[in-house]
């Protein structure tokens, strides 16, 4: 099933360019910090923003309380290749499809992003890391996805030894670093660029907020207390992309598939019964579980659209990094905590010198009244 989403309320008509800011690039975080829970966090639940270390987080919730994690793991999703005619091209695959979306009912059907100097024709194959015979595997374009004038591009997977997608990329691609990371993968980023609870294959994007978590830290919240229950939502490309349009109600959102597990359900209700509060890690986890609470629906893609003016349903506090501007996610986080309080926080990070995007640093929110 697949949820979608607009305000429920609008006290106020934002524009895109509301949700702008002006960042000095050297804030861009191009490397996390040394240690995961050495990052800084931004205590933001109060008028007055409070600044701590990332390890100071279980002190600052309750007993009874449940954090829920998005336990999705990056995928090597970024692939080299060359077209018969030795053209080069890069390919980002978003999305394996599972046998019932699959034209041919198996698991090697994905589809992707390309960036080619000339799009493939139905029926062409193309040689990624070498091709196959040369220790590499061929992709045979087949159309777009969804449907015709869909952006993606859907091709099946031959490898020499009929590997899974998975296993192709595991072996062939890259760790598909946000756009604003200005070098190349290499072992640091295929380690850190991974939540240490990472399960379930599938996102070409981190769940940045979890990056932060290391195993003294969740010792730390399970002794107070704390308890853990996990959602899955496949983050895609789609985060990073701009808004295009002018107005944000004409925004399309991208499609990401998610599961919540009967576990996590019921360790919800035992939270809300108990007085408990859900603490959310990250707006993946956010997403998630707002899709889940409009629909009803355990799993299925979700392209909710959170605005100001949206009624959170699950979600009480959130763990989260800093965003892009103008961005969706910039958008989220003031319908969450309050479009001026967001604008004051960030002003502060950026007067502090606080580390943004994907490998800096994080806030924790709590959601207005």
């Amino acid at each position: 099933m697949t949820v979608s989403s607009a305000p429920d309320t609008v006290a106020h008509v934002f524009t895109v360019a509301d949700f702008d800011f002006h960042l000095p690039p050297e804030l861009i975080a191009q490397h996390p910090a040394a240690e995961r829970s050495a990052s800084r966090l931004l205590d933001g639940r109060a008028d007055a923003p409070v600044d701590r270390v990332f390890r100071e987080l279980p002190a600052l919730l309750k007993d009874g309380d449940l954090l829920v994690f998005n336990d999705t793991q990056v995928v090597k999703a970024r692939l080299f290749g060359q077209k018969a005619s030795g053209g080069q091209l890069e390919m980002l695959i978003e999305r394996v499809l599972l046998p019932h979306e699959a034209s041919d009912g198996t698991a090697h059907e994905v589809v992707a992003h390309l960036r080619v100097s000339k799009k493939p024709q139905p029926g062409g194959r193309l040689h990624m890391a070498g091709g196959l015979g040369r220790g590499g595997f061929d992709a045979v374009y087949l159309g777009r996805w969804p449907d015709e004038q869909g952006q993606l591009f859907r091709f099946r997977l031959h490898g020499p030894a009929d590997e899974t997608p998975y296993e192709l990329m595991a072996r062939h691609g890259h760790v598909p670093l946000p756009p604003y990371i200005d070098h190349g993968d290499d072992a640091d980023d295929e380690r850190r660029y991974q939540t240490v609870f990472a399960r379930v294959p599938g996102a070409v994007a981190a769940p940045t907020a979890a990056l932060h978590f290391d195993e003294t830290v969740l010792a730390e919240l399970a002794t107070r207390g704390v308890r853990r229950a996990s959602v899955t939502l496949h983050v895609g490309a789609g985060t990073f992309a701009p808004m295009k349009a002018g107005r944000i109600e004409d925004h399309v959102m991208h499609h990401e598939r998610y599961a919540i597990p009967s576990e996590t359900v019921q360790a919800i209700a035992d939270c809300r019964a108990r007085g408990g509060r859900v603490v959310a890690v990250g707006t993946t986890t956010v997403r998630t579980l707002e899709s889940w609470a409009r629909s009803g629906e355990a799993q299925g893609d979700t392209n909710i659209f959170i605005t100001p003016g949206f009624g959170f349903r699950v979600v009480d506090l959130m763990v989260t990094n800093f965003h892009l501007p103008q961005s969706t996610l910039m958008m989220l986080v003031s319908a969450f905590a309050g479009y001026e309080h967001i604008r004051a926080l960030y002003a502060h990070a950026i007067e502090e010198r606080y580390r943004f995007f994907s490998y800096g640093d994080a806030m924790l929110l709590q959601r207005t009244p």
